[in-house]
């Protein structure tokens, strides 16, 4: 494979494919698939991971705001797509692109059901977000005959879905939370049942829940970290293979005398003779700066090589005093699951905002 000359993202759709479809074969034949790629796909290139998906046959795409919505509908996604906190103020765009409301409130469904009436809309398809443990976001059970009495006032909009979120299904600890999640969930399908002349699909389970809790998955299932190669348990990501490999290069090596620092606020003071590698990747482009002072670490020439001082804005220094390295040299900040994971863990985060945090000024190359 050739090696990289710059810093740059890598997206594997081979192994997109593979996660897509090892998450399908958990599933029962007729339930409907759901692609989240919002945060421009976990941190890749939502619009590449979108078409590609769009190949697929994946019934469903969720992005968090309008604007990315929009971007997808530009890029020629022609799927439904479901935005899963649209604003008010977003709601004529919204329309313009054939994107579909997560109205999760009184104030935002009257709203939506104003415009569409005033913009002679019929059965524009929403979706309605119920709180059953989360409390982020969401109607509670006690607005079901609220929303009834709305509907059956208009003609201008039709539920396409209705659904809530777990709170904590990758932890088996919570068991009894997520069941008694999703017995309030089958509460609220109950009292739609029994006013509705149509079904809407009903949909509960994310990556998680897919995995744990199959009871959860009714009509629809919303694939997001394990598109990405995450299953939120190691048993599970080892199944799945990693999408986003970021990359950059050695600029110069640096040899550092004792007494010497390296970087803004001297971060860093030699004990011994050491020598540094500048690498152009910085905490613009998503290297926390939580990685300095010898938390984080890139790999080159296959070994470790810990980050030096404090991050800057565009660039690194690692220490490469061991390491057999030049100038132009490759430098993978992750290729790997592992290494997302232990990143994630050296400043107590988790892999999501490792892979969310990359910038987008880093060159996305497709494999």
């Amino acid at each position: 494979m050739t090696k990289t000359a710059e810093t740059v993202l890598e997206i594997d759709l081979n192994a997109l494919q593979h996660n897509f479809e090892y998450i399908k074969s958990k599933l029962k034949a007729n339930t409907k698939t759901l692609a989240v790629v919002k945060a421009y796909g976990y941190g890749s290139d939502a619009c590449v991971i979108a078409k590609h998906l769009e190949k697929l046959n994946v019934d469903y795409f969720a992005v968090a705001y309008v604007d990315e919505g929009v971007a997808l509908r530009e890029a020629g996604v022609k799927t439904p797509i479901l935005v899963l906190h649209p604003q008010i103020v977003h709601f004529n765009l919204l329309i313009e692109h054939c994107l579909e409301p997560n109205l999760y409130s009184e104030r935002v469904l009257k709203a939506f059901i104003d415009l569409t009436e005033s913009e002679n809309q019929k059965e524009y398809p929403i979706h309605l977000k119920f709180n059953t443990g989360l409390n982020r976001l969401g109607f509670k059970i006690e607005d079901v005959d609220t929303i009834d009495d709305y509907l059956k006032k208009t003609k201008s909009i039709k539920i396409a879905s209705i659904f809530s979120h777990l709170v904590a299904s990758e932890d088996l600890n919570e068991r009894e939370f997520s069941e008694n999640q999703i017995n309030s969930f089958n509460k609220i399908i109950d009292k739609f049942k029994s006013k509705l002349n149509y079904q809407p699909i009903y949909h509960m389970a994310n990556t998680s829940g897919i995995l744990n809790y199959p009871n959860a998955h009714f009509d629809m299932v919303r694939i997001g970290i394990s598109l990405y190669g995450f299953g939120n348990d190691q048993k599970y990501t080892e199944q799945l293979r990693n999408v986003a490999s970021l990359k950059s290069i050695i600029s110069q090596i640096y040899t550092i005398n004792k007494g010497e620092s390296v970087g803004y606020n001297r971060g860093f003071t030699a004990d011994k003779k050491i020598i540094t590698a500048t690498i152009p990747i910085g905490h613009a482009d998503g290297i926390h700066r939580s990685f300095g002072k010898g938390k984080g670490y890139v790999t080159i020439n296959g070994s470790k090589a810990p980050i030096v001082g404090n991050v800057c804005m565009d660039m690194v220094m690692v220490d490469v005093t061991d390491i057999n390295c030049k100038e132009g040299d490759e430098v993978i900040v992750f290729n790997n699951q592992q290494t997302i994971i232990d990143l994630a863990s050296a400043i107590d985060t988790i892999p999501y905002e490792i892979i969310t945090a990359i910038s987008q000024r880093i060159k996305r190359i497709v494999k």
